[in-house]
This record gives C-alpha cells, structure tokens and sequence, in this order.
C-alpha cells in the first residue's frame, strides 16, 4: 500500500479549476459592456475594426487552449493555470493605466487596447486547462455532471460582469475605477486558485517522483482514478488530432460556445444600435442570455449524463436553431428576448453534452482533444463578431444588418445538426471499447 498522503478529492479538485475558471473567463465581457466608450473614442472607426477590438480577448482566449489544454496531460494543470492567470493581470494592469492616464486620447491607443486586451483574454484559455483537470478527478460515469458544474459556474462570469459593469461599477467608480476593481478582482481570484487548486493523485505522485507506471496503479487501485494521460504534449494533440470525433466535436463547439462567447461580446452592441436601448439596459438584456446560458448548461451535463451527450446535443441544437430564427425576423423586443433565450438554452446544454462526450471517446488524450475542441470552438468568438458586422450597413441608416447577422449562427446550426448525424453513423459503425 501507499504510504504516501495525497493532498485533495475530487470536490476540491472541481472548486479549484471552476474557481480558477470563472476568475479569468470574465474576460469575455472586458470589452463588450464598455462598447459605448468605445464608441464615442472611435466614432469614425470602421463597424468590422471596432468589433474586432470588441473581439480580441477571444482570439488569445481560443488558440492558446490548445497548446495549454495539451500541457495539462504534462503536470496536471496548475502551472498552465497559473500561468494564463498571470498573463490576464498583466493584460488587466495595462488596459487600467490606458483607462486611467490616457483616456481623453483614447483613440491613439487603439493598437494597445488590442495588445491589452489579448493578454487579459489569456483568462479565457483557461477553460480547457481546468476541463482536462477536472475531468482526471472523476470517473466515467461522473464526467457530464462534474464538467456541467464547471462550465456552468464558470461561464457565470461574463454574464455577471456585463451585469454589474454598466450598471454598478461605471456610475459609481468610473471606467477607470471599474477596470481597476476588475483588476483587484482578478488577483484575488488568482490567489485563491494557487491555494484551492489541486492536481489529481496521479499527478501528485509524479511530482513526487513515483515513476510513471507506479504512479498510474496507486492513483488507480488506491484511489480509484480513471483516466490517464499521455506522456507528450505533442503526442496528446497528434493522438486527439487523428480522431474523426475530435474535428466533429470542434465543429459543434464551435458553433455553441464560440457563438456564446460572439454573443456575450456582440449583444451589447445589437441592443443598442438595433432597439436603442440605453447601456444599462442592454447589459441587463446581455447578461439575461449569458447567465441563463450557463445555468443550463449544469443542468445540461446532467442531462447528458442520463441520456447521453449525442442525443442531448441533437435536441438542443434544434432549440438553437429556432432562436436563431427568432433572432433573424425579430422586429420588436420581445421576439428578440424570446430569441436569445432559445439561443441560450441550446447553446448552454450542447456545451455541457459535448464535453460528456469528449472524455469518452477520446479518453487517452484528453488534453489534446480538449484543446483542440475548446481552443479551435471557442474561435468562434473571434471570428464571428466580425462576420456578423459585415452585414451592417455602414452609413447607419439601414438596422436591417442587424438581424440578418444571426443567419451566420443559422447556417452554423444546421451544419452542426448534420455533423452530429455525421458523427451519430460513424460511432455505430465504429463503436470506441477502448478504456483508460
């Protein structure tokens, strides 16, 4: 037997990456609840520019999963976490001193507000590291309910930010003083992670030195862990990336959590611009579809666990799809809250079902596979803005852009519809007996 005392069970091991999580992934809302600043400081520049300014924390947020999701299968997740954490507060440290110092000028500044921006957006990356460390804690059985829990509290962040940034924090400390209050924020959170986070038992024995293969049968037979990584970063992404299901699951995420992650950050704009509606307001309405998006999503991966992650996913993307169709037609505001809560429900519960399937099908490269679904899928946030801008006219007096932008979440829904019919055949055919 181990004499050998490990620090740490599973519930720990689920506190500390959801904390660490929900601290870095607020910085999805960084820009998106300032956008009315940001108007006014760029009033002449172009629409496209100024959502991918609004959309830069989600493009260093999205690829550097990869890479750190992948890192995890090396040492379990802490120096990953820590790492991409440190990297926000030094974003969140320059984008204060900008507001602080040089706001009157803020238009010369665009090029940093970039820079700033994609550092604090390394918060964001942080999802896929604490779902593969998560996902070490628990077994099988447990996987969809733990990483619903995950995702959900996690993704609770932006939804509160965009909440209390308009509403709270601007009027009573100012842009300056709200950035700086998000900055505190983050490096409490940041603290609190170094002391909860945990890496699973086997990680622990590495670390102590235990060689590798005594290292996985005491975390297995003692301790009742099932799932294992790879040795390399490079093998966990080259194994994940030869598997079909792994590009059929970036598909589908790509289309839910970067579509949650392009709403989050596009919302604000559409209410404002579309149904002129005060920041405050718009925030409220912002926040209504990001926080119910996460609230489904914990109940989503308990769902999966019962029913399965392919026939969840499947309902739900249909339930996106009708939001979406809301969403295109709506010519009054109630039609359009109706459509983003349909959005919400379908993109919260797909998230939840997608990473209840993941662990299953790719369970000796974990790491990997969440990379390269976490990182490419929540792309998605990046690019999308963007495309959905283009369709704005820009002279200003045609809103009609405004709503033909959701045709761009149409489209992905029913590809992904097919890709998961796609991916439904093939796992008959080709069923997975492989364990960890």
């Amino acid at each position: 037997m181990n004499s050998m005392k490990l620090k740490g069970n599973s519930k720990q091991g689920l506190t500390g990456a959801t904390t660490g999580f929900f601290v870095g992934f607020a910085a999805v809302a960084l820009y998106g609840a300032t956008i009315a600043v940001f108007k006014q400081s760029f009033s002449t520049l172009n629409p496209i520019l100024l959502a991918l300014l609004i959309a830069i924390p989600n493009l260093s947020g999205s690829l550097l999963r990869i890479p750190f999701a992948a890192w995890v299968d090396i040492n379990g997740g802490r120096k990953p976490f820590i790492t991409l954490l440190g990297l926000s507060i030094i974003g969140m440290t320059g984008l204060y001193i900008i507001m602080a110092f040089f706001k009157q000028n803020l238009s010369q500044y665009y090029s940093l507000l970039l820079i700033f921006g994609a550092l604090s957006g390394c918060g964001i990356a942080t999802f896929s590291v604490g779902v593969s460390q998560a996902s070490y804690w628990f077994p099988q059985s447990k996987q969809g309910a733990a990483l619903g829990i995950y995702g959900g509290v996690g993704n609770l962040a932006p939804g509160i930010f965009t909440l209390l940034l308009p509403n709270v924090a601007l009027p009573l400390l100012g842009l300056s003083g709200s950035y700086l209050a998000w900055l505190i924020f983050l490096i409490i959170g940041t603290i609190a992670y170094c002391i909860i986070g945990k890496n699973a038992w086997y990680f622990q024995l590495i670390d102590a030195g235990v060689e590798k293969s005594e290292a996985k049968r005491i975390a297995s037979k003692e301790y009742g862990q099932e799932l294992f990584p790879n040795d390399k970063v490079s093998e966990s992404l080259m194994i994940s990336a030869r598997t079909w299901k792994t590009w059929a699951l970036v598909l589908i995420y790509f289309t839910t959590f970067g579509g949650f992650l392009a709403l989050t950050s596009w919302l604000p704009t559409y209410w404002m611009s579309f149904f002129k509606l005060n920041i405050k307001m718009a925030g409220v309405l912002t926040a209504l579809y990001s926080i119910t998006t996460s609230v489904v999503r914990v109940y989503g991966g308990k769902i999966a666990d019962k029913l399965g992650g392919e026939r969840v996913s499947n309902v739900s993307l249909f339930i996106m799809l009708i939001g979406t169709i809301c969403m295109v037609i709506a010519s009054s505001l109630p039609i359009a809250i109706i459509g983003i809560l349909f959005l919400a429900v379908g993109m919260g519960v797909t998230n939840a079902a997608v990473f209840k399937i993941l662990p299953k099908e790719v369970p000796h490269a974990i790491g990997g596979a969440s990379g390269w679904v976490g990182g490419i899928g929540a792309f998605g946030g990046f690019v999308i803005p963007p495309v959905m801008a283009s369709f704005i006219d820009k002279t200003g007096v045609n809103l009609g852009g405004f709503s033909k932008g959701f045709l761009v979440f149409s489209a992905l829904a029913i590809v992904s519809i097919l890709i998961l019919a796609i991916f439904r055949m093939g796992a008959k055919k080709s069923p997975v007996t492989s364990k960890a």
